[in-house]
């Protein structure tokens, strides 16, 4: 098991594959990749069989998921929103499209877009409250509305097995504060992380922004609010860390 988790199967995987494969050659592929994986750990054959259908069932449940939210039609193709949905190459590409789908996200403010996208990207648990006074109304209403707004997508996926990363306010309320202009120290105080976790966040931000900066198709607004972004949040001490 520890040679299979090497190999994960995720939505963004799933939606980049299906741009070119249909599903059977997908699940071929995915066999064909394993096996050449474990003959080069020299890992025991009778275990490979076992270990590359539980693989090509992973990706048949995560396929189903994608059917059934319409990201990909019943005979395997990607949909109009699953073919924009594969350019998000991010860890929460279907809660992030989703955001887009339900008209949810912030489409044309680059410092509320850069803000809300942070809360997809911090993997900290926060149980600290934060104060009401340091949330700006407009923020506070924006982030309201994307969590509310995603909960039953949220529960609909844990349902299925899969992971749905809890949104915090904490790290939105910093990022927003940073993209103001705010001095570093007193954003790192009241994100209440350490200075390269910090840093580390802005840039997981930046490159989720990029993503959706390739959406100009699909959301072109969205695109150039996260182009406006991108340079907003990378500055000073961020880029000196680059």
């Amino acid at each position: 098991s520890d040679v299979a988790s090497q190999i994960k199967i995720n939505f963004s995987m799933v939606l980049n594959l299906l741009l070119s494969h249909s599903p059977e050659q997908v699940k071929e592929l995915i066999g064909r990749s394993f096996a050449s994986y474990l003959i080069g750990r020299k890992a025991p054959k009778r275990s490979r069989r076992g270990r590359r259908r539980l693989l090509q069932d992973d990706f048949s449940n995560h396929l189903n998921f994608l059917k059934d939210t319409g990201y990909v039609s019943k005979a395997g193709d990607l949909t109009e929103d699953g073919r924009w949905a594969s350019q998000l190459r991010v860890d929460q590409p279907l809660l992030i499209a989703e955001g887009f789908r339900r008209d949810l996200l912030p489409q044309k403010d680059a410092q509320l877009l850069a803000a809300v996208i942070a809360a997809f990207v911090n993997e900290r648990e926060t149980d600290t409250k934060i104060s009401k006074k340091r949330v700006p109304p407009a923020l506070k209403g924006t982030f309201d509305r994307v969590v509310k707004g995603l909960r039953p997508f949220a529960w609909q996926m844990l349902k299925r097995g899969f992971q749905a990363r809890v949104l915090h306010l904490r790290p939105v309320v910093a990022i927003y504060a940073w993209t103001n202009g705010e001095p570093w120290e007193s954003v790192r105080v009241m994100a209440e992380m350490e200075e390269g976790d910090l840093v580390m966040l802005i840039l997981r931000t930046a490159d989720n922004l990029r993503h959706i900066r390739g959406l100009r198709r699909a959301f072109p607004q969205a695109a150039q609010a996260a182009h406006e972004a991108i340079e907003l949040i990378l500055r000073e001490p961020v880029i000196y860390d680059l």
